[in-house]
């Protein structure tokens, strides 16, 4: 049985959580290939709500195991308090949730590096999340990183954290007049990690391919979305892994052939945190009243969302990039009541239109959106089940971004319950 990837298709925030959790009903497995705990997925199910950070959004099935791949940068304290806030919710985690020993480790001085360069830059700050993802991704690349499996050989791991904290060190106090770490300090945390996560840590590449050989279900979690990402995202303003559908496979070591379905999830309009260009964005009456209505807030970080109309120039590269069979559209349930709503379907710059994303954000900046206008609609389609239920305006307008991206809406969901959803053909 193959796996199926459900990618974020925008700026991250499309209510993957949601769906991902909607979908595992029929999986063995849900296995999240990137990011750290940058990325926030909410989930309410029967059981409650519920915001994650690293645990995938799997875990909430009774049947499925929760696997971070080798894609994923693990930060210790956040993780173990998410499995804690989980069992004290009576969540099941013990033998549910697996972390692949090759993942790389968020390690204090990450943190640190991450909050003093982002306040170095001032007015030119990307918007990070300032949980050291950037500079864990960093060190990984540079061979300067630490996996999860040097936990489980604590004598080994002392003298390779001596020589990363070195390295950190010197950045910390030379480059940013901070305050250096001590190795005893940081090395006794580990120990801690060491005693707390051991059982969690596994050969999560081997078990994938077993599941997969044994004819079971995968799910493929993503986190932020594609124009996030590090090769192909609105650079620099980007995340520091990758989103998109080449990450699902080196994240958890699958090769290509064994990802059978591609699913991008959409919102109905548009978001983004943090800095960097953004041509369909609303900053008056509109956008706020968008924002409030669907509560735009970081899950993360609590920080308001930018709101725009939906961009099909991005949408349509986004599906491009990542070949998707199947999109899910979320959020439509937010634009129900207003009198008119609009799409960006190309831009304009320096007085000539053009139908794609340009790779340099200094263009890009300076695109004004070419908009589509439609009616909108009186009957409202939160809680809807079935497409027959939808206002012939709000069919129009599914129809229109269907057609403007390129694939097949499959799924449109409703509202924030698991149960509010309009499935137009089974995507697993």
């Amino acid at each position: 049985m193959p796996a199926y990837a459900i990618l974020g298709a925008q700026w991250g925030d499309e209510g993957k959580g949601k769906i991902v959790d909607f979908l595992s009903e029929k999986a063995d497995v849900v296995a999240r290939f990137a990011g750290g705990n940058n990325a926030g997925h909410t989930v309410i199910n029967d059981q409650g709500h519920f915001s994650l950070h690293q645990v995938p959004s799997g875990i909430f099935w009774p049947q499925t195991l929760s696997v971070m791949g080798s894609g994923v940068v693990v930060d210790p304290p956040s993780l173990l308090d998410e499995i804690s806030s989980l069992k004290n919710r009576g969540i099941d985690v013990e033998g549910r949730l697996l972390i692949s020993e090759r993942a790389h480790l968020i390690m204090p001085y990450h943190i640190e590096l991450d909050q003093l360069s982002e306040s170095a830059k001032g007015d030119n700050a990307i918007g990070t999340t300032g949980r050291g993802i950037g500079p864990a991704y960093a060190d990984k690349a540079s061979r300067n990183g630490l996996r999860v499996s040097e936990l489980l050989d604590l004598d080994a791991l002392k003298p390779r954290l001596k020589e990363t904290l070195e390295h950190a060190n010197a950045l910390i106090t030379k480059v940013y007049s901070g305050k250096p770490m001590e190795l005893e300090t940081v090395f006794n945390k580990c120990k801690e990690w060491s005693l707390l996560l051991s059982p969690y840590i596994g050969a999560a590449e081997d078990i994938l391919h077993e599941r997969l050989e044994g004819n079971q279900i995968i799910v493929l979690e993503g986190a932020q979305g594609a124009l996030l990402d590090l090769d192909h995202g609105t650079y620099p303003f980007v995340t520091s892994s990758n989103p998109t559908i080449g990450g699902a496979s080196v994240g958890l070591g699958l090769h290509p052939s064994q990802i059978a379905g591609v699913i991008g999830v959409f919102k109905a309009y548009c978001t983004r945190v943090g800095g960097g260009p953004f041509p369909t964005e609303l900053t008056g009456k509109t956008g706020d009243r968008i924002r409030d209505l669907a509560q735009e807030f970081g899950t993360t970080t609590g920080r308001p969302r930018r709101v725009g109309w939906f961009d099909s120039v991005m949408a349509n590269y986004s599906s491009k990039i990542n070949g998707y069979s199947s999109v899910v559209l979320t959020r439509l349930d937010v634009l129900d009541g207003f009198d008119s709503i609009k799409v960006c379907v190309g831009y304009e710059f320096d007085g000539k239109r053009i139908n794609r994303l340009p790779g340099g954000q200094g263009v890009l900046q300076h695109c004004e959106p070419i908009f589509e206008e439609y009616s909108g609609w009186d009957k409202p389609t939160a809680g809807a089940t079935s497409f027959a239920e939808l206002p012939k305006q709000a069919v129009d307008y599914v129809m229109r971004l269907e057609s403007l991206i390129g694939c097949p809406i499959d799924v449109i969901s409703t509202g924030p319950k698991r149960q509010e959803a309009i499935t137009r053909r089974s995507i697993l």
